[in-house]
């Protein structure tokens, strides 16, 4: 069995985008153990003058990324805030013989991952009313995409290292997986997806503060080469919020992957390889 929790302030304007995204990503633990979703509890703080119908829109977008995760909303728990948060405390199964870690990345490996960049990043716009709606519609769509078919084909190939990309930032996730494998992971910047409009806003000055604490952390830890941009950095270091999954397999089954996830509508990057080393550079 498998048991997490994540809850959050909203991040949207849209009360069913926002517990959408906020049920997406906190069944995502779930997802980067290979697991699947059984049930989940509401976790919910909500203003005593909200609007019901607000409340109602934020509980039925949980619930509707809930049934398409294949599980049901068993119950769950509120009480009174004055900054509304919602998420979901999530109960799942995996095979103990199957369970995917971050652990398990060899040297020789390749580099997948399977969402764009930049979700910190372009909510914060949002937030300012600087970012266009396309770019936020986007971000949303992203936020929104369920990693279990991406965590089925995962499995289904043999990854020898899975976890999802989440407020660490990419180079977090990678540096856990790094530390936990003993191998080195070399990350070509140029092959990273970006969501549209983020090197934009970066440019702009528009960054997280989660990003100069992940920053801090990863400083001796993550070397990221002198000819890539500021603002590029700052995209790497962005905290995200219901990322993709990051995984690493033998470089004989790229032509596997690749296929399987365009059979299944869906898309993946190549965005580097396992090395002999420890650590994470990024070129």
């Amino acid at each position: 069995m498998v048991l997490t929790v994540d809850f959050f302030a909203p991040l949207v304007d849209d009360p069913r985008d926002y517990g959408a995204i906020a049920a997406a990503n906190a069944m995502s633990d779930v997802y980067a153990m290979g697991g699947e979703v059984l049930l989940a509890l509401n976790i919910a703080a909500f203003p005593e003058d909200m609007a019901p119908d607000t409340i109602g829109a934020i509980l039925r977008g949980g619930a509707d990324k809930v049934l398409e995760a294949g599980a049901i909303i068993a119950g769950g728990h509120t009480i009174l805030d004055d900054e509304p948060k919602y998420g979901l405390s999530v109960l799942g199964l995996v095979h103990p013989q199957q369970i995917m870690t971050k652990a398990g990345a060899r040297s020789g490996d390749a580099l997948y991952l399977t969402k764009p960049l930049g979700t910190g990043i372009i909510t914060t716009a949002a937030m300012r009313d600087l970012a266009a709606p396309q770019h936020l519609a986007a971000t949303v769509e992203s936020m929104t995409t369920l990693n279990r078919h991406s965590s089925h084909i995962a499995r289904e190939v043999a990854a020898h290292s899975l976890t999802d990309i989440t407020g660490y930032s990419l180079l977090g996730h990678a540096y856990e997986v790094a530390a936990a494998s003993g191998a080195r992971l070399r990350i070509e910047s140029s092959r990273a997806p970006l969501l549209p409009g983020v090197l934009e806003y970066a440019t702009q000055g528009i960054v997280t503060g989660g990003a100069g604490r992940n920053r801090d952390y990863l400083a001796g830890k993550v070397s990221v080469a002198g000819g890539i941009s500021e603002a590029l950095g700052h995209v790497l270091f962005d905290p995200q919020t219901s990322g993709g999954l990051l995984f690493a397999a033998p470089p004989e089954s790229a032509g596997d992957i690749e296929s399987r996830f365009e059979t299944a509508g869906l898309t993946v990057w190549r965005i580097g390889g396992v090395v002999e080393g420890e650590g994470v550079e990024v070129v």
